[in-house]
């Protein structure tokens, strides 16, 4: 076939042998205009759709819409909350490579980055988002054509592509607990996860959802419809997709299946299916792991460009396609409480590391707790009346937990010593320590020591040596800290007189979680490093002789968290790391609560978007 009937094509199905052979696509390639790209996001939601087998669900407009694309079985958001999920979408960059991995942290990106848009703008593109951003990122110019809740494709020039996101909140967080509510699922048939207790205001949570789910669907078949009405549903890649898992404790915020599993579908008309993923048929199922990390440069490749290499996502459309092995996922702080979880996922195990053990999945957050369903089960764990799997949410976290996603889908029987899965443990276990170092992940720096070290740069920037982040080393003393085995006391012993100050803080961190004998058995150790020069340090000292020493050796750690509780002179970060121990150490830290209750809520040298939280610490520890 020569070139002129090769390009008569166009717009119309090739046969399958052409689309096999790398110049027939090319020219396919050249010859078609670019392809539109509607994005439909949604807030809060797992597979919970009729097209995924869910039993609950009512989403005719989806299942349809299923019905000519092709279903994600196994989509990653990588973080199970809002704004950093979506740094990772917007950049193709893991945010923990960024600094960015907090919840409404706010860092730069560096000189060297854009963010998709701006790149899909100089292939041609007029970009559109209706209309939340919610970025971990200072945002540069021209990102956006417009991004407004007026933004829309139809504003396009004429005979441009378009690339449009609508996002809607309806199925968010906020919205499944709103009372009063007249339920159109039945509390009484729905479906409760293993790990939530089976009362009435979790079957009422889970009950909600899933009309919130229904009223989505809704909205979603209406930008369908603008589609279609428009007369481009054959010129348009459409994807759905939710942002993170849904809004109720133990999947939100977690970085379990269930906090990072969400719903993709991606239909792609017939004359573009040269850019399809790999084994794309309507109606069909893949199980080709991808997570957020990877819709940047997927989109890239779709446009005709190819991915820069600094993004670390994997495309799995467009002519740059190949398929990845395993997703990887991460907690930081979630609002105003820390943790430390690292997870991955492949078909069908998922792996997670509990770098701080001692810290609950349960921490409370303002946020979490207006939702009946957590008030409920945090007062059932207090009246002693779950046992495990329910009570674990609200109990010291194991170091390491191992899941077979298939059998067990509620992630509840942690399979880490079982004999017959050690080859896949160690398997996934290689594989987020490979990811950890290759990323160059710099969740192993407290949030404030971070910013101490990117004074005068990025946190990318601080991240790229082993000269200013000594990524291995802080990672080995990470590993032993959490493992909470008694045969590592002396490393821990020497990492707190280590020149560095993230090795000091994690060997602090191995004896917090080691408890009162390891703590009383360094007690000099540690208060001499009250007086250290990085203040995560200083506050992990004093949280542990706070939590563990005696009323006289406490004075002096409290006196050390009412330094460094206050954001103004001490900034917003160390301000929370400071409150967060206050807060651990409860009836310990009496003395400093008239202190704190008069504390300023805000520091007025930071951002509004990362001086939120110090507040709702305030009001806890003083409640």
């Amino acid at each position: 076939m020569n070139r002129r009937a090769f390009t008569r094509m166009a717009g119309s199905a090739v046969p399958a042998f052409l689309l096999q052979t790398g110049w027939a696509r090319h020219l396919r390639a050249i010859d078609l205009p670019k392809p539109n790209i509607l994005w439909i996001t949604v807030e809060d939601i797992g597979p919970h759709l009729g097209c995924y087998g869910a039993k609950d669900a009512v989403t005719p407009n989806l299942d349809a819409f299923a019905a000519r694309s092709l279903r994600f079985d196994v989509c990653w958001s990588n973080a199970p909350v809002c704004a950093p999920a979506r740094t990772a979408l917007i950049t193709g960059v893991y945010p923990t490579t960024l600094g960015a991995e907090h919840m409404r942290s706010l860092v730069a990106l560096p000189g060297s980055m854009k963010m998709y848009p701006q790149l899909l703008r100089e292939h041609g593109y007029y970009c559109t988002n209706n209309s939340k951003e919610d970025y971990n990122l200072k945002k540069p110019d021209g990102v956006w054509d417009e991004s407004s809740p007026h933004a829309h494709w139809s504003k396009r020039p004429r005979a441009v592509p378009f690339f449009a996101v609508f996002n809607t909140e309806i199925t968010h967080e906020g919205e499944i607990r709103k009372r009063p509510h007249e339920f159109r699922h039945d509390p009484a048939t729905i479906r409760v996860p293993a790990y939530h207790p089976d009362v009435q205001e979790v079957r009422e949570g889970w009950a909600q959802y899933h009309d919130q789910i229904t009223e989505m669907d809704k909205e979603a078949g209406q930008r369908l419809r603008e589609v279609e009405e428009a007369g481009l549903t054959e010129e348009t890649i459409i994807f759905f997709f939710g942002d993170n898992g849904p809004g109720l404790a133990r999947n939100k915020r977690c970085a379990y299946n269930s906090g990072l599993h969400v719903p993709l579908l991606v239909y792609v008309p017939q004359r573009y299916r040269h850019l399809a993923p790999s084994g794309y048929a309507p109606g069909g199922s893949t199980n080709a792991p991808v997570s957020f990390v990877d819709f940047a440069p997927t989109l890239i490749s779709i446009s005709g460009g190819e991915p820069p290499a600094w993004m670390h996502g994997i495309p799995f459309m467009g002519q740059h396609q190949r398929r990845r092995e395993f997703v990887f996922g991460f907690r930081g702080r979630m609002d105003e409480r820390y943790d430390m979880v690292r997870s991955v996922r492949d078909e069908r195990y998922i792996y997670i590391r509990n770098y701080l053990p001692h810290l609950i999945h349960g921490q409370y957050l303002s946020y979490l707790f207006q939702t009946p369903l957590t008030v409920a089960w945090k007062r059932l764990h207090d009246e002693g009346a779950l046992m495990l799997p329910q009570a674990a949410f609200w109990e010291a976290k194991p170091a390491e937990e191992f899941y077979d996603v298939q059998a067990d889908p509620d992630e509840v029987d942690n399979l880490i010593d079982s004999p017959m899965h050690q080859e896949s443990i160690g398997r996934l276990r290689s594989a987020l320590r490979e990811h950890l170092l290759a990323t160059r992940d710099l969740g192993f720096l407290p949030e404030s020591e971070l910013h101490r070290r990117a004074a005068d740069s990025t946190p990318f920037d601080v991240g790229r040596s082993d000269d200013t982040y000594d990524l291995p080393r802080i990672l080995a003393m990470a590993e032993i800290a959490s493992s909470m085995k008694w045969e590592h006391d002396g490393r821990i012993a020497e990492g707190m007189k280590d020149a560095d100050a993230a090795v000091r803080y994690w060997a602090v961190v191995g004896m917090i979680v080691r408890g009162t004998a390891a703590v009383n058995g360094r007690l000099r150790d540690l208060e001499t490093l009250l007086a250290d020069a990085s203040p995560s340090v200083a506050i992990a000292a004093a949280r542990a002789i706070g939590e563990h020493g005696d009323e006289d050796e406490r004075g002096e750690a409290l006196e050390t968290l009412k330094r460094l509780c206050s954001p103004v002179g001490n900034g917003p970060f160390v301000a929370l790391e400071a409150l967060n121990a206050i807060d651990a150490l409860g009836a310990r830290a009496i003395p400093l609560q008239n202190y704190v209750r008069q504390l300023p809520k805000t520091d007025p040298a930071a951002p509004d978007r990362v001086n939120t939280y110090v507040g709702r610490l305030v009001e806890r520890i003083t409640q």
